[in-house]
C-alpha cells in the first residue's frame, strides 16, 4: 500500500456556536453538486452534525478524536478516504485550540490545513487579532486563512479583510442569512431527518459559498498508506435488532460497520413507528436520542415493550445507551414534568433536567478489556440499581455508572466500538 493524496481542509473556529457546521455542510454541497466525491469527517463524539454532513456530501460521515478513536483508526479512515475522493473536509469542535487533544492536534498530526471560521457579527478590526491569534497561539500549525461568517454588509467584509495580518488569506465572507440557518435543540442541532427543507437550506448555503474563495479545492495532503483492522466474525451467525429513528437516532456510522465485521446481520426497526422487534433477534440495541420528546408515542407502543421484556426473560443481551438506557426504567419524565411509564425492565425512573447534567470523553473496563466512549445527557436517574461498572474520565476520575442486570447492560455512555470490538461480541453475546 502506498500514501493517497487528495485536497483536504480542517474547518475550525475560535468557539462553538461560530457556523463550522454550516459551513462544512454547504461546502460539502457546494463540491458535491459540481460532481466531486466528497468525504467529510467530524471531529469529537457528536452524532448531529455528521447526519446534516451526510446529506450534504451523499456519504456516510465518520467521527475522528484522537481520545475516543485513537491515532491508527483515524488514519486508516482518512486513507481509505483519500482512495477514493476527490475532497476531504474535517469539520472540527468547539473551538480551535479546545480539549487535550484538540481538533489542532489532529490537523498538526496529519498536516490538513486549517480555514478558521469567525463569526464577525460584532466585531470590526478585532478580527484580525483572533485570526493572528488562531494562526500562531501553537507551533507547527498548518493555517491556512479565515472566512468571516454572518457578514451584515460588503462594507462590513472589507473592513474585516483589511484588518488581517500581512500575508494571511482571506476565504471571503458569507452574509447573514436567517432562512438558510440550521434549526437546534437543547443537544445540539434537529437531527437531519427532522428538518424538512434540509436540502433547501444547504443549496442556499451553498450558494452562499460559491462566491467565496473557499469554492476552490484545498492543497493536496499526502495520507500514509495505514490496514484496517482485522475483525475476527465474533457474531456471525447473530442477527442483532438495533432501533432506529427520531427517538433512538444517535448511532456511530462505525459502530455498524464494527457490527458487520464482527459478522452480525444488522436489523433495524422503528418503536416511533409502532414497529416491534424484529423476528429471531437474537440481541437487541437501544442507543441513545429523544425518547423525552416522543414520550407519548412511545409509552403508547406496547407491543415493544412487550417484546422488550420477552428479549430480557429469555436472556438475550439487550445493550442500551443514554436515551437507551432511560428507556429501560419504569418512567421517563419529560422536560415539562411529564411521567411516561416506559419498559418497566430497571427500577426507577430518568428525569430530563433543565441544564447539562455531564458532558465528555469516557472510558469503560469491560470482561473483554477497555472500551471508549462519551457521554452527553441532561437528564438524571432515580434508581435502587448498584453499578455493575463505573467509567472513568480521562484524567482517571469517576465516570457513568454501567448497570448490569440480568442480560441487560445499561449506561450513559455511547461506547465506541471500534476501540475494542471483542469487548462489544462479548456485550452481544458471543460467549453466551
Amino acid at each position: 500500500m502506498s500514501a493517497a493524496v487528495c485536497p483536504a481542509l480542517f474547518v475550525a473556529a475560535p468557539a462553538s456556536g461560530q457556523g463550522k457546521t454550516t459551513v462544512t455542510a454547504a461546502l460539502a454541497r457546494l463540491h458535491a453538486r459540481l460532481g466531486r466525491r466528497v468525504r467529510v469527517f467530524k471531529c469529537g463524539p457528536d452524532f448531529l452534525d455528521p447526519q446534516i454532513h451526510a446529506v450534504a456530501s451523499g456519504a456516510p460521515v465518520h467521527n475522528v478524536d484522537l481520545g475516543m478513536c485513537g491515532e491508527a483508526e483515524i488514519a486508516w479512515r482518512l486513507h481509505a478516504a483519500a482512495l477514493e475522493a476527490d475532497l476531504i473536509l474535517v469539520e472540527g469542535v468547539m473551538g480551535l485550540f479546545d480539549g487535550a487533544p484538540s481538533g489542532a492536534d489532529i490537523a498538526r498530526r496529519f498536516g490538513i490545513p486549517v480555514m478558521a471560521v469567525i463569526d464577525a457579527r460584532a466585531m470590526a478590526q478585532t478580527f484580525g487579532a483572533v485570526a493572528w491569534g488562531l494562526a500562531h497561539y501553537q507551533p507547527g500549525l498548518p493555517f491556512a486563512g479565515v472566512l468571516a461568517n454572518r457578514v451584515g454588509s460588503a462594507g462590513h467584509a472589507d473592513m474585516l479583510r483589511e484588518s488581517l495580518p500581512e500575508g494571511m488569506r482571506w476565504f471571503g465572507a458569507v452574509m447573514r442569512d436567517a432562512d438558510a440557518a440550521l434549526p437546534e435543540r437543547h443537544l445540539g442541532l434537529l437531527q437531519a431527518a427532522e428538518i424538512e427543507d434540509l436540502d433547501a437550506r444547504l443549496d442556499r448555503l451553498a450558494d452562499h459559498l460559491h462566491q467565496t474563495g473557499a469554492a476552490a479545492l484545498p492543497p493536496t495532503v499526502a495520507f500514509p498508506a495505514v490496514a484496517a483492522p482485522a475483525v475476527p466474525p465474533l457474531l456471525a451467525g447473530k442477527k442483532i435488532a438495533i432501533a432506529r429513528d427520531a427517538a433512538y437516532g444517535f448511532i456511530y456510522p462505525a459502530n455498524l460497520d464494527t457490527l458487520r465485521a464482527l459478522g452480525a446481520e444488522l436489523a433495524f426497526f422503528s418503536p416511533l413507528a409502532g414497529e416491534t422487534l424484529p423476528a429471531d433477534s437474537d440481541a437487541l440495541w437501544l442507543p441513545g436520542g429523544y425518547p423525552e420528546l416522543h414520550g407519548a408515542a412511545l409509552a403508547a407502543n406496547a407491543g415493544f415493550w412487550s417484546d422488550v421484556r420477552a428479549q430480557v426473560a429469555a436472556g438475550r443481551p439487550l445493550l442500551a445507551e443514554c436515551g437507551g438506557m432511560m428507556s429501560l426504567f419504569d418512567a421517563v419524565v419529560d422536560k415539562a414534568g411529564v411521567e411516561h411509564a416506559f419498559a418497566g425492565v430497571l427500577p426507577g425512573r430518568a428525569v430530563m433536567q433543565q441544564r447539562l447534567a455531564a458532558l465528555g470523553l469516557q472510558q469503560v473496563d469491560l470482561p473483554q478489556g477497555r472500551i471508549t466512549g462519551h457521554t452527553f445527557h441532561y437528564s438524571k436517574t432515580e434508581t435502587p440499581l448498584t453499578p455493575w461498572r463505573r467509567a472513568q474520565r480521562p484524567d482517571g476520575g469517576a465516570g457513568e455508572a454501567v448497570y448490569r442486570v440480568g442480560s441487560v447492560t445499561a449506561s450513559y455512555v455511547h461506547l465506541w466500538f471500534a476501540s475494542n470490538p471483542q469487548a462489544v461480541a462479548g456485550l452481544f453475546g458471543a460467549e453466551r
